[in-house]
């Protein structure tokens, strides 16, 4: 049986920290659904705090460093993709913007994702809408209608309340459902490989 995979990056900035648990609720919940449907799930989880002078390095030189590259790789050859952010200034911060920037263009396109984000106050909630929402849009990636926002309050002692609990299990089933109606990823592109054939090169010179 394929095995499905989920790529789960979390942007947060301190530890522990609030985003990296709402990921690995929005992870469980996700595969908890996908294992109801017979389906075997690996949870690949990425803290980019963790990969933060990689990134800065590789936009500055415009090589990554081999860490970083096999973490660009699962995120790209993932068969869904959770992205959750903590909100700055009402967007998503700058580590999450500076890692998806290195993401080839066309990389996740048609590519299952889940979004979500953490912030102070349930202001920011919208953050989603105009800021995460609209940069997977542009990569042409397949976003999942339920967003899932987690202020302070959302948390007690630890712990989900029902209200978020709901939206949880919400979102990770739509993310479930667009796995499953996707073909098993085949991995991260090759960079190097043709896109066209020596036939198709040749005829094009030919006329």
């Amino acid at each position: 049986m394929t095995v499905r995979t989920l790529a789960v990056v979390s942007a947060g900035l301190s530890q522990p920290s609030s985003t990296r648990l709402l990921a690995d609720q929005l992870a469980a919940a996700t595969r908890d659904e996908l294992v109801r449907h017979g389906e075997q799930v690996e949870l690949r989880p990425v803290e980019l705090r963790e990969h933060a002078h990689d990134i800065v390095n590789h936009l500055l030189t415009g090589f990554p460093a081999e860490p970083l590259r096999q973490v660009l790789d699962e995120v790209t050859g993932a068969d869904g993709l959770i992205a959750v952010s903590p909100i700055f200034n009402a967007s998503y911060n700058g580590l999450f913007k500076s890692f998806f920037d290195l993401v080839d263009a066309d990389a996740l396109g048609g590519r299952a994702v889940l979004l979500g984000a953490t912030g102070g106050t349930a202001r920011h909630s919208l953050a989603l809408e105009h800021a995460l929402r609209p940069m997977f849009t542009y990569l042409r990636a397949v976003v999942a209608p339920t967003a899932v926002f987690a202020a302070p309050e959302d948390w007690s002692g630890g712990t989900v309340d029902g209200a978020l609990r709901a939206r949880i299990e919400r979102a990770g089933r739509e993310l479930a459902e667009l796995v499953r109606r996707s073909a098993p990823s085949s991995g991260p592109a090759d960079p190097f490989a043709l896109t066209t054939s020596f036939d198709q090169l040749l005829h094009g010179r030919d006329g």
